[in-house]
């Protein structure tokens, strides 16, 4: 199979031959249809995730058809069109049986702990327990989303946040994630206000539905203003970056919440005698488990979400080498069609 390795981190990735992936036990082997390229893919290529060993083929955000099945697997079978959250647990765990493959301890996950999707094949572990079906008439761009960063913005926004319609939310950076925060609060009868430093990304936010875009270095009042309220009753930090952590943490109304999504490369300070004096929560929100995964499914089914409208842009396996090298467009999503 063509395939996407990385050899060394920060260096530029190159397009090889490699041998076909077996599926493992209780695992599938996968036909990639569509891989979405993600910050946090840039962010294993530069070398900041300790569960990447080298060479490595990259890549977690996908949707394809079963090709191969492991032993053990019963609900799938080849030709089965599915995608499967970044996360994938291990099925047996306490946290499993209760719902929550996200934090399982024995987590695998493509393009971090083993090969990945930016190949034209991807073995994926725990299969019965992981793979969500696909319609086949989804737009395969769009539904490759669904595995991680419109998936990731689901839990944070509706199952770590709380968000209800009528609500406005802050959304915190204008990358993938957040663009996908952007639709799905619509989708749910909400408001978004985005905060990004580039014009481009706030324009795209903008253009998706957000009901205002605000640039950072106008600070938390300006912020506020514009979320109106007296601040953010709930704040999502997508963009992985310490100053928006802290502009959105300032920019909540007393007994606030943030949910950060966003990676960071180092530990951030936080401004906690504010998180003391208005009594404001920080939570972590970490992809969505498969269980989860029917509300989101059923947004798309009913038509009030279409995670196509993300894609800016689509191209082949050398493309997207290139692309995981290169400096994020600001507002631009793009998917690799292997």
């Amino acid at each position: 199979m063509r395939a996407v390795r990385i050899t060394a981190f920060g260096a530029p990735p190159e397009v090889v031959d490699l041998p076909d992936p077996t599926p493992p036990a209780g695992g599938v082997v996968v036909q990639v249809e569509a891989t979405g390229l993600c910050a946090s893919d840039r962010f294993a290529w530069a070398g900041h995730d300790g569960d990447v060993t080298l060479p490595h083929v990259p890549g977690h955000e996908l949707v394809g058809r079963v090709a191969a099945t492991g032993t053990g697997v019963t609900r799938f079978r080849a030709g089965d069109r599915v995608t499967a959250p970044f996360v994938c647990g291990c099925g047996v765990c306490p946290d499993c049986r209760a719902g929550r493959a996200q934090v399982c301890p024995h987590q695998q996950q493509p393009g971090f702990t083993h090969d990945g999707s930016f190949a034209e094949l991807v073995a994926l572990h725990h299969a019965d327990h992981n793979l969500v079906p696909v319609p086949d008439d989804a737009d395969a761009a769009g539904a490759a989303l669904l595995g991680c960063r419109v998936a990731t913005a689901h839990r944070a926004l509706v199952g770590r946040g709380g968000l209800v319609a009528g609500e406005r939310v802050l959304v915190l950076g204008a990358g993938g994630v957040g663009l996908a925060a952007v639709l799905i609060a619509a989708a749910l009868g909400a408001e978004s206000v985005v905060a990004d430093p580039s014009p481009a990304a706030r324009a795209r936010a903008v253009e998706l539905g957000a009901a205002a875009a605000v640039d950072t270095a106008h600070g938390p009042d300006a912020v506020r203003e514009a979320v109106g309220d007296g601040g953010a009753r709930l704040a999502v930090e997508a963009a992985g970056r310490a100053d928006a952590l802290d502009l959105g943490v300032r920019s909540l109304r007393r007994q606030g919440t943030l949910v950060q999504i966003g990676l960071l490369a180092r530990e951030p300070v936080m401004p906690v005698p504010l998180m003391i004096a208005h009594e404001l929560t920080v939570t972590g929100s970490h992809g969505m488990a498969a269980a989860d995964y029917p509300e989101l499914m059923a947004l798309v089914a009913e038509g009030r979400l279409d995670p196509g409208r993300l894609v800016t842009r689509r191209t082949g396996l050398d493309a997207l080498a290139g692309a995981l090298a290169a400096a994020p467009e600001p507002g631009g999503i793009l998917v690799g069609l292997p």
